[in-house]
């Protein structure tokens, strides 16, 4: 059966997105919910620690962009945490002009021009660079290969209380929760690169506790068992297709 709907997995960062086709972006709150809702055709998604659902039943073309850290307050005005696990009209944050973004793109028809367009729109949209705080971006370097929230505290001068407050201002997540998404994104990788790889030795290396641990937090973030994911196998990795009925 051709799949209907996808989980996108969470990868930690947002993302900016315009359709440039004539259907809007549709999202499903539930298995069971047949019709779900439109959320329109220019989005900010705030980052995540779970994976959403979305129609794929008909061909769509967009064009948009990941957003680092910090640029939620670059580019919109607001901290990251105020719109993470959301989809956001862009309208909503920048008036008209967001409409008059998504003709232009529309106008422009080649992929190439499109992302041009779309690169000078978010140069033009900056407001004054102020850069990550330096505990901040120290930690997300730490954090690509050492997932210790409590280092990352103690080197960075402030109360544990202070540093959270500006890691989510920032990131839209707790450091906690970013570190867990860093994990399974590590293991995620292994999963489709190596398919003879036991899913306990997956674990063991990507720092799970145990098997049991990993194969909850797997089904947390994608909807289905490491098994059931791998028997997938998606072509992209982080859009996990799947028939009408979506639940494992």
């Amino acid at each position: 059966m051709e799949a209907q709907r996808e989980h996108v997995l969470p990868t930690g960062v947002m993302n900016l997105v315009f359709r440039i086709s004539d259907q809007p972006l549709r999202l499903y709150d539930r298995a069971e919910d047949a019709s779900g809702h439109g959320r329109g055709f220019a989005l900010v998604g705030g980052a995540r620690s779970t994976y959403y659902v979305r129609d794929i039943s008909k061909p769509a073309c967009s064009v948009g962009a990941l957003l680092h850290p910090g640029a939620a307050e670059s580019l919109f005005g607001l901290p990251a945490d105020e719109i993470a696990g959301h989809h956001v009209r862009l309208e909503d944050l920048w008036g008209s002009p967001a409409n008059f973004a998504r003709e232009r793109l529309l106008d422009a028809h080649l992929p190439e021009r499109q992302l041009e367009m779309l690169e000078t729109l978010l140069a033009s949209r900056l407001r004054s660079p102020r850069g990550l705080h330096p505990a901040v971006a120290h930690a997300l370097e730490r954090f690509k290969t050492v997932h210790a929230v409590h280092d990352a505290v103690a080197r960075s001068g402030y109360s544990h209380r202070q540093f959270i407050s500006r890691f989510r201002r920032a990131v839209g997540l707790t450091p906690k929760v970013y570190c867990r998404v860093l994990r399974f994104q590590k293991v995620l990788s292994h999963v489709t690169t190596n398919r003879l790889a036991s899913f306990a030795d997956l674990a063991l290396a990507a720092g799970y506790s145990d098997q049991s641990h990993f194969n909850r937090e797997f089904r947390e973030f994608t909807g289905v068992t490491p098994g059931e994911y791998r028997r997938i196998l998606p072509s992209l990795t982080h859009h996990l297709p799947l028939s009408l009925d979506p639940r494992p």
